[in-house]
């Protein structure tokens, strides 16, 4: 007995010397993020927000050695609540995850899903961006303001597309933008899509007068002059893109957009804490750090039971803001 002592506080000084080495960021294992299988869902169609951030977190979990592998498959439908009650049906499952933002608390509501956030577990909210106001680029109006007056000639005549549904972030950007307009909220033809993704060939098309979408979901499209950017409704520019916010365009409007991350209920706390510590470890590492930079978007990381609920708070934002534009 006496032998082992010794023997065992040799082996605890030894793990001590390599122990640090193997817990660097981006190892995976030694952090404790490895979940093999693990499978994100997008509640909308390939293209939108929702898919351009899971895709993205995805590839860059996997270029940081967080975890590999990791599938993204889309299932739309009514706002992004087919693919909630989904996950909402996938009790216990520790390898599904789903991309979310403001459009499924929206959807929830004007849907009257029969699976709600509040069944989901939260794991973290990721980024926060700023709509777009954008048209054509052979579009008749060249500012913000020439679109702006023809809409209040006849606000039924110009549709706005959005690519989420009643009470999502691209219905109630373009609600708030009107009432600051001078129109009525009710009198505002909004054409609900499935997603950026959809609403974009529309705008391209013609078939909406403008559009409403995240900053990020039509970046390029707009870099590449096949989208006319007029405004955006943060509280501040975007860098790189020349276009005023609504605000100096002397329309009270300051709207931002989130998206997050939420799994299955009935995890228990290590399958939780494993997805929790993913989502840390992607949001600290110099990939999406590099990702955000690059579509614009704004970091507003908040995890586990402070997300939850930022999620209860949000639920109520989108009732009081639909109640006081009495829609």
């Amino acid at each position: 007995m006496r032998l082992r002592t010794p023997l065992a506080l040799l082996g605890a000084a030894v793990l001590v010397l390599i122990g640090p080495p193997l817990l660097t960021t981006g190892s995976g294992t030694g952090t404790g993020t490895q979940i093999p299988g693990l499978r994100f869902m997008v509640p909308n169609t390939p293209g939108g927000g929702y898919d351009i951030t899971a895709r993205t977190a995805a590839k860059n979990a996997e270029d940081a050695g967080l975890t590999p592998g990791i599938e993204v498959f889309n299932l739309p439908g009514a706002g992004g609540t087919v693919g909630l009650t989904r996950l909402v049906g996938e009790h216990g499952n520790g390898r599904l995850a789903m991309s979310m933002g403001l459009g499924v608390v929206g959807a929830v509501r004007s849907n009257d899903a029969p699976a709600t956030l509040a069944d989901t577990t939260p794991i973290a909210r990721l980024t926060e961006e700023q709509d777009v106001v954008v048209v054509a680029k052979d579009s008749p109006y060249r500012t913000i303001d020439e679109l702006v007056d023809a809409w209040k000639a006849d606000p039924g005549k110009l549709p706005v597309g959005g690519g989420s549904s009643p009470g999502g972030p691209d219905h109630l950007a373009p609600m708030l933008m009107a009432r600051a307009a001078g129109i009525s909220p009710k009198q505002v033809n909004y054409v609900p899509f499935d997603g950026g993704g959809e609403l974009l060939a529309s705008i391209l098309g013609n078939k909406v007068a403008f559009g409403v979408s995240g900053v990020g979901e039509y970046l390029d499209q707009i870099k590449a002059g096949e989208l006319r950017l007029l405004a955006v409704t943060g509280p501040e520019r975007v860098d790189g893109l020349d276009a005023p916010t609504l605000q100096e365009a002397g329309y009270d409007v300051n709207f931002t957009n989130w998206r997050g991350i939420v799994a299955p209920p009935g995890l228990s706390d290590a399958e939780r804490g494993k997805l929790v510590r993913l989502v840390e470890e992607l949001h600290d590492s110099p990939e999406w750090q590099e990702s955000m930079r690059q579509n614009g978007w704004d970091d507003a990381f908040l995890s586990g039971e402070e997300f939850g609920d930022f999620l209860d708070a949000q639920d109520q934002r989108v009732v009081s803001v639909l109640k006081e534009l009495g829609l």
